[in-house]
This record gives C-alpha cells, structure tokens and sequence, in this order.
C-alpha cells in the first residue's frame, strides 16, 4: 500500500509474535508487572500492533505523513517507541514499555537496561522481580556491534544488573547482504553470550512448537537465576533488507531457496489440519477477517478518522 516505504518485513521470521506473547504470558505469571523493550527494526511494525496494541490506523498515517511535520521520525517511521498495558489471560496486568531507537539499533541495549534498573531502584525492588528488559537483536547486529558485548559485561556487575535480560535474536542469517562466514568469526551469531556462561537456545523459528518449548524454558531459567538468557531463533528474510533491496541480486542461490519454502504461517497451518485442530474453512476466515480489519483501519487514516 505504501511502495518504496522501508518496512522491514517478519515474513520468514512470524514465529517472533508468539514467542513474544508466550514471554509476556509467563512473565505475567512470574509476578513482573512491567517489561520494558529493546528492539530492531524487522517485525517492529508486527511488534506495534500485534504485540503493543498500536492501532494499524496509526502507524498508516504515520506512513502517510499526515500528522505534525515537527513530530515525523523521518525516512524510518517506527524509530519511534510505545507503550500500552497488556492483560494476561490469567488477568494479570503488565506494562509495555516499547522503547525509542535510533538506527544504530543495538544502542537501545543499554537505554533499556537502564531504565528497568531505575524502576526497580525506585521501587526498592532489590530483588529485581517486578520488572524485566527484554532484547529484540538481529543475529548480524549482535555479532557485530561491539555495544552487544559492553551491555552483557554489565549485566552481572552490582551496579548495573537486572535480574536478568531476555535476549531474543531473529536470525535470519544474513546481514543486510552479508553472509555468516563474512560477518563472524565464531560459529554461532550468539557467540558473544558464552562470556556468561548462560543458557543460549538454538530454535528452529519454522517450528513454533519448539520456540513455544524454547522459551518457556527461557523464562524459566530467569525466573530462577535471575540471569541473561538468549534465544536464537533461526529463520529466513522472504524479501530484502527493506524495500529497497533485491536480494536475489546478491544471494540467488538462498533465494531460490527461499522462494520455495512455503511460509511459516503455511506450514504450521498444515500442521494444524493434520491434527484436525482447525479447517482450511476456519483458516480462510481467520484470515480474510485479519485482512478486511486492516482495510478498514487504513481507510479511516486516508479519511483523517480517529
């Protein structure tokens, strides 16, 4: 609907917005009142509406460029953050704190951290339960940025720790247009996180059952180390960087690939008929509700409606 605009798309990578609701869930159930995020562009726009409740309408006449001139984020709309309070299905209320990047993205690590901290100190929650910080990386930036391995060299210190951080990395294995073997040296892009000497999760991000499985664990261990805990979610990128990439041009041979794997969305819908746990009926209706929502949303920000 907005072509040329930079989106930053989750296609390949969807399992992300149940694993986020999964984490919100439990933490919800762990007591943790408030989470406070740190994240990447890709799946920030999922995240805002599937997961910090923006109204699509929103972010559409964010895209539009119809609001104040003096408050527009530029070529990249969702530098900005959010916040709004989720209720668990146990109705347990949490706080979501999305919080504001620039495109050095990683930087937002220690601005996070930071502010859980603070809240905490604030509130004498000297055991660090009530709040969380949880890390949205893309698996090149968290190799590559050095600010990555700063942010966990302070997680542990008196001063600066949290009760542990929730690093969620959507490994789409490549960076931009850089492959592994050109963006590390290790053999993982969570290598960093060994200088801890905490659990990393390797997940098939094409399997939501085991990222279900990965990062219920995950909070687990949090919960009672109160220490890091990285999940490494493996996936692929269906479409560029951003709009304005063509990635064929420079990896053919993993996009041919790509462009024959069905979507993870697909895939698990296959799943799910095979266990007689939907009909493609129910699914098609799902789907074309999702759609006709989306339209109506975005015919009321072309009309100006609020």
């Amino acid at each position: 609907k907005f072509t040329g605009a930079k989106r930053f798309s989750l296609e390949g990578a969807e399992s992300l917005i149940p694993l986020l609701d999964l984490a919100i869930e439990k933490a919800g159930d762990q007591g943790i009142t408030e989470i406070v995020i740190g994240m990447a562009h890709r799946g920030r726009l999922n995240v805002l509406a599937n997961i910090m409740g923006k109204r699509p309408m929103l972010i559409f006449r964010e895209f539009a460029d119809e609001e104040d001139a003096s408050r527009r984020g530029g070529d990249v709309k969702y530098h900005k953050g959010y916040h709004n309070d989720w209720v668990t299905r146990a109705g347990k209320e949490i706080h979501l704190a999305l919080c504001f990047n620039p495109s050095h993205l990683e930087f937002v690590n220690g601005t996070a951290m930071g502010r859980v901290r603070a809240k905490q100190d604030r509130l004498d929650d000297d055991a660090r339960d009530n709040s969380m910080v949880l890390l949205i990386h893309g698996d090149a930036a968290f190799a590559g940025e050095g600010v990555v391995q700063e942010t966990l060299n302070l997680s542990q210190l008196e001063g600066y720790r949290v009760g542990g951080a929730l690093h969620v990395s959507v490994n789409n294995q490549i960076g931009f247009t850089t492959t592994p073997e050109d963006v590390r040296s290790g053999v993982y892009a969570s290598d960093v996180a060994k200088m801890l000497q905490i659990p990393i999760f390797h997940v098939n991000g094409e399997n939501p059952e085991a990222v279900a499985q990965a990062i219920m664990l995950g909070m687990e261990f949090r919960k009672t180390f109160k220490r890091d805990v990285v999940i490494d979610m493996y996936c692929y990128r269906r479409w560029g960087h951003n709009e304005g990439d063509e990635p064929s041009f420079t990896q053919p041979i993993m996009y041919r690939a790509i462009g024959r794997r069905k979507s993870v969305c697909d895939g698990y819908l296959d799943n799910l008929l095979k266990l007689n746990e939907i009909t493609q009926t129910e699914a098609d209706e799902i789907a074309e509700t999702c759609r006709h929502e989306l339209e109506d949303e975005l015919a009321a920000a072309r009309q100006g409606k609020t």
